[in-house]
Parts: C-alpha cells; structure tokens; sequence
C-alpha cells in the first residue's frame, strides 16, 4: 500500500494526514471549502475539493479515488433528517469507490451507533441508535460493509479529546443538572491516530472495532476536573440515575494488540495540568 486518500480532512483526518506522510505514505486529502486547499498542499498533502451530496458529487479531480486506501473521516452534520441525508451522501461515495475499484475503506464512525441499556457494548450487540446520527451511521455502515467490491473496516470511535478541544466546554452551557454517576466514553486524538496507523500497518480489513479508552470515569468526575484545570465554572450534577453504556474496546486491544496511550480520560487531564 502505498496512496491513502483521506475523505474530510478536519480535526481529526489533518493530523492524520501529516502523520500518514511521516510514515512514508503519499497522501490525498480532501475539504469542502477552497480556503483550506493552500494548508494542506504546504503541508505536504495533495488537496483536492470534495463535496458530497444526496444527488450529486463535486470533485476537483477524481484521481482523488486513484489510492490504495479511502479513509471517510465526515461525521454526519447535526441537520434535520440527517438519518436519510449522510446515508444518500455514503451511496454517492460508494458509486466512485466502485468506479475507481478503490480496494480498500477505512470508515470513520462513531459509539453513537449503540443505545444506552445500563451495561456494556461490544460490536456483536444489535444495532438500536436513539439518536439520528446514531441511525445515520447504522445505514452508512451498512452500505460500505456489505459491499462486496471492496474490504471495509468500521471504527467506531467515542466521544473525541485533545489537541485543542477543551472537555470542560463540553457541558459549561448545560443549564439543567446531569447524572453525574454516568460513566464516560472518551478517546485521545493521539490513540485515534495510532489505532489507524496500526490498522493500515498490519492490514486489517473487514473488522468492526470500538475505540474507547478502557477505563471509564464517572460524568462528574471527569467534568468536574476537567473545569478545575480550565478555571471554566463546572456544571450542576444530580444523583439522580440515568441510562447509560459503557463501550468495550477488548476486541481492538487483543485484535491489535494495542496499549493505549491514555487508558482513562483522566490520564489526560494529569498531563493537561502539568
């Protein structure tokens, strides 16, 4: 392998292109918007605009799909019927991806893809997304794993930490008081990275992963000093009970075999105060 070609270059998939191309790769990337092509060429990533939609794609140039590898790294916006419009966007993709005879799909998705049942997840659990992002990305999965024109591997990865995200902004603006009790699903954006790096080094395909920091704190105790350290004004908590899920990476850690670089959320907070 030896192209990879990484389908929103954002928060997540920008860093990864940079580390991708330390790692020897030659590296497309793509935006939405013009203003953000000049970045990524000074970076060393070869730009191109893509812009998906339910009816139609615009491509710059579609020797974007000319790779070894599709990383879609677009989590579905927070619009109205968006269970309908990301998968409508996914089916587009997926026509160039078979035009192309792309081999390979690494698919960005995310644990919002499980409800909370008050225990654990693992990716053998049936599928039954509360949320519409959630469902949104059920169908997309779906789309992209049964297709037998090329291997898929699904990531789904839990709520993002690091870099310049600050978690104590994550729950300042909630007026009402929470569960504090409710344990917390978190990743480090340096464990994202590194879960990728390994998945494309060791070639494996046609796998559903979790991507879940192994321990999981409670909501307060993580918000509580996550908003000590910021010097932002904590949120209200209640012990009243609510539903909750805890997601089970084992399988990414044994299949992997893969250390975690911040086994807890609260591991990063230590680093984030010194």
């Amino acid at each position: 392998m030896k192209k990879i070609s990484i389908l929103g270059c954002g928060w997540l998939g920008f860093p990864l292109a940079e580390q991708l191309l330390e790692s020897g790769f030659e590296v497309k990337g793509s935006v939405t918007t013009r203003s953000k092509l000049k970045k990524m060429k000074a970076a060393g990533i070869e730009p191109y605009r893509l812009v998906i939609e339910p009816g139609r794609v615009l491509l710059s140039d579609e020797s974007f799909f000319d790779t070894d590898l599709v990383i879609v790294s677009i989590p579905p916006r927070r619009v109205d019927f968006i269970e309908t419009i990301f998968p409508a966007q996914i089916k587009q993709l997926v026509s160039f991806l078979e035009k192309h005879q792309v081999p390979r799909v690494l698919f960005i998705s995310s644990t919002s893809v499980y409800n909370e049942l008050d225990g654990f997840v693992t990716e053998d659990d049936v599928l039954l997304p509360e949320k519409a992002s959630g469902k949104a990305l059920v169908l997309s999965e779906y789309l992209l794993s049964q297709n037998k024109n090329f291997q898929t591997t699904i990531l789904r990865f839990g709520g993002l930490i690091g870099a310049d995200r600050n978690p104590a902004r994550f729950l300042s603006r909630k007026k009402t008081a929470l569960s504090g009790d409710k344990p917390v699903n978190l990743i480090h954006l340096d464990d994202c990275l590194q879960i990728i790096q390994k998945i494309i080094d060791d070639e494996v395909w046609g796998e559903v992963f979790n991507a879940c920091c192994p321990v999981h704190p409670t909501r307060q105790e993580f918000y509580e000093k996550a908003s000590l350290i910021s010097g932002i004004a904590a949120p209200l908590f209640t012990e009243e009970k609510s539903p909750f899920k805890i997601v089970d990476s084992s399988k990414l850690i044994h299949k992997l075999n893969y250390k975690f670089k911040f086994r807890s959320p609260m591991d990063y907070l230590g680093v984030a105060s010194s």
